[in-house]
């Protein structure tokens, strides 16, 4: 593949017939999507063969699928019954199309029962771990070794297969693990390969990408910014683009991104509402104009965003504020600084389906996923919205983008950087959002950070932060009583930010900055540390 060159204002050239998207997406798997919030990590863990995958809705057609032409399909899980009145279904026509299909979990029972199988109600259900005894260690099983441990979660098993149809392996309680029809490529498995869980079940993934749907690994790193340059390019043409620039690694690879698409017809837009950690919108700033030589205009905005959260103590509202006022003010600024024809955000693909709001079809009742929380560039845009959006990241999981930011020259220490909600410590602050707790919250978090930093943890945590909660409690400091706030420590471990655990940090650094907490931090008499996992619970409180 030949990289772009020459200057970037220079007209977009004409593409070759098999134009680059064509050769990245010709190895596509698709993975309809029945619910499941695990089908996005599925997604990420076939992009980790270096093949592209999408996740679409299970209502698309099979000939809306043969326009697609993927290599291979997965049926999600998802959290119905295939016997439940509002059970989402597959068009039949998908499975005889002669395409690699893998099913999984409630994937594989509605494979089962739409080609004359029976699916029935367990008697006894499987959640957690289980060791998958193998009867075929051939094809979809290679190299998956005997009792390894796989995650299990189902109520409903397969009693009996459809024709043509044979056990590869089993549990203890489920006869049924994994299924196949060598002759129709139909594949199906009772457990979630795809989760950290299950040992070996990256191994299956591979299985069905390189040996079933015959893929080659063409989804690389350089192959991304080459196709996303040309898109920028054909979309934008001659017309200015406005940054949205945060600081972090997304907004940063964005930028980055962008300058290097379409040079000075880029020009980033920093706007301080106020919600930043300490110090850190004037270091943003003198980053970037003083070493990557990118232009950022700074737009002091913190009173009119606190004052729009005035009250405020539900976090979607919160959400939807912030992200209204951003965008209000970009068009203020935008009619200032010069006409802007088009936003540019650092949106990636957790922010979109974590927005996602409850897909349910006013006919049938058909439900296909649950919205988590809006995302502030997401779900908090307004319907007036008069720019056009630039998101060439849309598509990519956090881990992507980090290779990205660094194929394109983004400094590590930025590249590395934990990420840091839109909506900053306004949705780190539970309840109403005032100047006092944003300082109380400030100063916590900055010994977070420097304490995490000084015992070389920053690179093994994927997030350490503080909370701010909106009560009071008796201490004692002095021998006078305090009635003063709490503030949680959330300190997590994570491979993509989908699913994450509780950081086992030394008790010793947990005591040294609740100490240095306690006494450094006016407002604060209390520190607790927060040992959820994700699920049940998110990695930020709101």
């Amino acid at each position: 593949m030949t990289r772009p060159t020459g200057n970037a204002s220079q007209p977009v050239e004409t593409l070759p017939t098999t134009t680059l998207q064509n050769q990245l997406h010709r190895q596509m798997i698709v993975i309809l999507d029945f619910g499941s919030q695990y089908s996005e990590l599925i997604a990420r863990r076939i992009r980790e063969t270096q093949v592209y995958s999408e996740v679409i809705s299970y209502r698309t057609s099979a000939e809306q699928l043969r326009q697609l032409s993927p290599k291979g399909i997965i049926l999600s899980g998802g959290p119905n019954s295939v016997y439940d009145d509002a059970a989402p279904q597959c068009d039949p026509e998908i499975l005889l199309m002669g395409i690699p299909i893998l099913g999984v979990c409630y994937g594989m029972q509605l494979m089962v029962q739409q080609l004359g199988g029976k699916v029935t109600r367990s008697q006894r259900g499987e959640y957690g771990k289980a060791e998958l005894h193998i009867d075929d260690p051939t094809d979809l099983l290679t190299n998956v070794e005997e009792s390894s441990t796989m995650w299990m979660s189902h109520g409903d098993s397969c009693q009996e297969l459809p024709d043509g149809f044979e056990v590869l392996a089993h549990t203890d309680n489920t006869p049924c693990a994994a299924i196949a029809d060598h002759q129709k490529h139909l594949y199906g498995v009772q457990f979630h390969p795809e989760v950290v869980h299950s040992v070996g079940g990256i191994a299956l993934i591979r299985n069905f990408v390189y040996h079933i749907c015959d893929c080659e690994p063409t989804w690389t790193t350089e192959a991304f910014v080459e196709e996303a340059i040309r898109e920028i390019r054909a979309k934008v043409g001659d017309k200015r683009v406005l940054l949205a620039l945060s600081g972090g690694v997304d907004s940063s690879t964005l930028a980055f991104l962008l300058h290097k698409a379409i040079g000075d017809q880029l020009t980033c837009m920093f706007i301080d509402q106020g919600f930043m950690r300490k110090l850190e919108p004037e270091r943003l700033v003198k980053l970037f104009q003083d070493e990557f030589h990118i232009p950022v205009e700074y737009v002091n905005a913190r009173d009119r965003f606190l004052a729009r959260l005035e009250g405020v103590t539900d976090p979607e509202e919160k959400r939807r504020r912030i992200g209204h006022e951003f965008i209000r003010v970009f068009e203020e600024q935008s009619k200032i600084l010069g006409p802007f024809d088009y936003l540019a955000q650092g949106t990636l693909y957790p922010d979109v389906i974590e927005s996602a709001d409850t897909n349910v079809d006013p006919k049938t009742g058909e439900r296909v996923a649950v919205k988590i929380k809006s995302h502030h560039n997401v779900g908090g845009l307004p319907k007036d919205l008069r720019f056009k959006l630039v998101e060439p990241l849309r598509k990519l999981f956090k881990d992507e983008v980090r290779k990205v930011g660094r194929s394109i020259g983004l400094p590590e220490a930025i590249v590395r950087r934990h990420p840091f909600p839109g909506p900053g410590l306004a949705i780190r602050i539970i309840g109403e959002v005032t100047a006092e707790r944003l300082n109380i919250l400030r100063d916590a978090d900055l010994i977070v950070r420097q304490e995490i930093n000084r015992h070389g943890l920053y690179k093994e945590l994927w997030q350490a932060f503080a909370v701010l909660l909106p009560i009071r409690s008796v201490g004692v400091m002095g021998d006078q009583r305090t009635y003063a706030y709490p503030v949680v420590l959330r300190l997590v471990s994570s491979e993509d930010g989908m699913t994450a655990d509780w950081s086992r940090v030394p008790y010793e650094l947990l005591e040294l900055i609740s100490n240095r907490i306690v006494n450094e931090v006016k407002g604060v008499n209390r520190v607790a540390y927060d040992i959820t996992s994700k699920p049940p619970g998110t990695i930020e409180w709101e």
